[in-house]
């Protein structure tokens, strides 16, 4: 599928100059064809999300940019959307298709090419956009993608409208195979518009002070923040060493990343770095590691984000937003400094949701996607970095003096159980097997530990963690539940 483009520097909206679409494009009546759509909801926690090939299809995308399309019209009378992607190989495939659709319902595309999720958002916000798209899965492997829609404010999309897209892309033609009545609009590329994100991460740090005289290692994990995080680090000075720093679609999060530290731990510990940064596929969460090595995640930065703010009185009601997954030992200190940390389900739209309801200023998750409406539109792991090398930097401690002086985490054990039946994956609570598992492993460690089983929205397990006081009690009863699951999954 080729679609032509034109460039424009200006800004915001490019000269009209660029090709329109006319008619009917060669070969795109089957990208209009009925859709062998799931039973089970599209719109996951994080987008349209699987393996591409499966449901994740060229067709899909074409109508569910059209669908979007129709869909945001109707809430805005602008008609501009932005599109990104990581550096999967079947970005390109997606954001073409989404493109198609997208034109066909007589909305301006502006495509970024590779960039963070961050940035699309971030553009979103501040142009004459009526909605983002991210080509993404995350932290995904690679023959997984996404599509995540952002809202004209630069927030992820409301269940409400997700669901009016999926309820007209479900119901479809009225002629399955019958090209509909088409609005063709233009198609730019405007990678130039990623320097407008880049200039806002640097400005609010630039009248603080710099970077320099630290050393600090990114591990870019091949993908999406390859070209933006080096530049914006090196800007403020500091002495960047990059890991993993090429856009490749086969190795994307493939041991490295946010989800795989060990590359960067040992790259901090080899040249003596003050700190190291690992970003997920599309640079919307970071890990960091302190000098000797040690994991800082997302519990740490809040807590230490947090107590910034608060000294400068930019902390609300000296409340903290994370959720289900946020360590007791974060909380129980954040609660002895007299502040406020309220739980939701795991997912950034439930942080932000919540964040809204009560006016909050911080929030994030302990996979280190944060939140912090101070500087950012949406959860941005190149934005949380560098506030976080710039409170090292202005508190003249090292980051493991910081971690030190912060709280200590209660063993807290992961683990995730592959069930590949959607039904069964999100239907685990009605298991009486399992439900009476988790009671008695609730009963038997009282306030000392706790559990929480869930099935993820972006992948297809089951994600079983319990937290304790000590490390056996930990072990034995997530070993405990990890078995009751793994029964579940096969019967």
């Amino acid at each position: 599928m080729v679609l032509s483009s034109s460039y424009g520097s200006a800004a915001t909206r490019p000269e009209q100059t660029g090709a329109s679409y006319h008619g009917t494009i060669p070969g795109a009546q089957a990208c209009w064809a009925s859709l062998n759509l799931p039973k089970c909801k599209l719109f996951g926690t994080d987008g349209i999300r699987g393996q591409v090939g499966d449901i994740l299809t060229a067709e899909l995308a074409t109508q569910v940019g059209y669908w979007a399309g129709q869909t945001l019209q109707a809430t805005d009378d602008k008609n501009c959307v932005i599109i990104g992607q990581d550096s999967r190989n079947s970005g390109p495939m997606l954001a073409h298709a989404i493109a198609l659709g997208l034109t066909a319902a007589g909305i301006e595309v502006w495509d970024l090419g590779l960039c963070p999720t961050p940035a699309v958002a971030h553009l979103t916000s501040c142009t004459e956009a009526i909605g983002g798209v991210m080509i993404s899965a995350s932290h995904n492997p690679p023959g997984d993608n996404g599509i995540k829609f952002f809202g004209a404010t630069g927030t992820k999309l409301s269940k409400a409208v997700q669901q009016q897209i999926e309820t007209a892309l479900r119901q479809g033609f009225p002629s399955p195979g019958v090209y509909p009545t088409a609005q063709w609009h233009r198609y730019h590329q405007r990678p130039e518009l990623v320097q407008q994100y880049i200039t806002a991460l640097k400005q609010p740090l630039s009248a603080e002070g710099d970077l320099s005289g630290l050393k600090i290692v990114l591990d870019l994990a091949w993908g999406a923040a390859v070209d933006t995080a080096p530049a914006v680090f090196k800007s403020l000075g500091a002495e960047v060493l990059c890991l993993h720093d090429q856009p490749d679609g086969d190795r994307i999060n493939v041991n490295c990343g946010s989800t795989h530290l060990e590359p960067l731990q040992a790259a901090v510990r080899n040249h003596q770095a003050d700190m190291g940064f690992a970003f997920d596929g599309d640079a919307d969460r970071v890990m960091a590691v302190d000098g000797s090595g040690r994991v800082v995640d997302g519990d740490y930065i809040l807590y230490l984000w947090g107590q910034a703010l608060r000294q400068r009185q930019q902390l609300a009601d000296n409340t903290i937003v994370a959720t289900v997954m946020a360590n007791l030992g974060f909380e129980r200190a954040w609660q002895q400094q007299g502040g406020t940390l309220i739980r939701t389900a795991v997912g950034d739209q439930h942080v932000h949701a919540k964040m809204v309801e009560r006016g909050a200023t911080l929030g994030g998750e302990q996979s280190g996607h944060i939140l912090c409406p101070h500087y950012g539109v949406s959860g941005d792991g190149t934005l949380t970095a560098l506030h976080l090398a710039n409170l090292v930097k202005q508190s003249g401690n090292s980051l493991s003096k910081l971690v030190d002086q912060s709280f200590q985490t209660y063993p807290q054990v992961l683990k995730n159980v592959r069930v590949v039946d959607s039904d069964r994956r999100q239907n685990w609570q009605s298991d009486d097997r399992l439900q009476q598992a988790i009671a008695q492993a609730q009963s038997s460690m009282g306030d000392a530990g706790r559990v929480l089983i869930r099935a993820s929205g972006t992948e297809p397990v089951i994600r079983v963690m319990v937290e304790a006081a000590t490390d056996e009690l930990v072990n034995y009863w997530c070993d405990r539940l990890v078995t009751v699951v793994e029964e579940y999954a096969i019967a």
